[in-house]
């Protein structure tokens, strides 16, 4: 049920996108420029965090993410603007050729979040396995990017749920 008002919410906002969101995304990750971090290659109506990536790229590693398997921690491959991808999958494009590296950052898509941090994927836990695997072996920052329409009041959280330290959104930056 959350899940379905989060996707019509984020239509609606991908509808009306008026690109604002990856500039302000770029300014929070000018902050750690030189540090690896990880974006995603948008899918469906995700808001598009390339611009930030590319700019990002210009001065340090930037990686998406490669799934490796149902139940497995999600593994980051480097990336480049002008770099060749094939079919990933869910749609999403993966470099051509691997080139795998540990983000201290990620850039988390999702389909609603709350003001405290809290997240809600597709489902699948990816990004949950992944984030605690890589806080259990040093600091990570994740960072989700999305519409300020996404912005839920309450979420249905697990306790295998790891949460978000900052919300970059088309209307500004809320720390989780």
């Amino acid at each position: 049920m959350a899940r379905t008002a989060a996707f019509a919410r984020r239509k609606a906002a991908k509808a009306a996108d008026t690109g604002t969101g990856g500039a302000t995304l770029s300014s929070v990750l000018a902050d750690y420029r030189g540090v690896p971090l990880a974006g995603y290659m948008p899918i469906r109506t995700e808001i598009d965090p390339l611009p930030a990536m590319a700019e990002a790229a210009a001065h340090g590693p930037v990686a998406v993410p490669v799934i490796q398997g149902e139940g497995v921690p999600l593994k980051f491959s480097r990336w480049t603007p002008e770099g060749p991808l094939r079919e990933g999958p869910f749609g999403a494009k993966v470099p051509e050729i691997d080139d795998f590296l540990v983000p201290e950052i990620l850039i988390v898509p999702l389909v609603a979040f709350t003001r405290m941090g809290g997240r809600l994927g597709y489902g699948g836990g990816f990004y949950d396995r992944t984030l605690e695997t890589l806080r259990a072996a040093r600091p990570t920052l994740a960072i989700g990017f999305a519409y300020a329409a996404q912005e839920a009041s309450a979420l249905p959280l697990e306790p295998t749920d790891q949460m978000l330290d900052m919300i970059v959104t088309d209307q500004g930056v809320l720390k989780g």
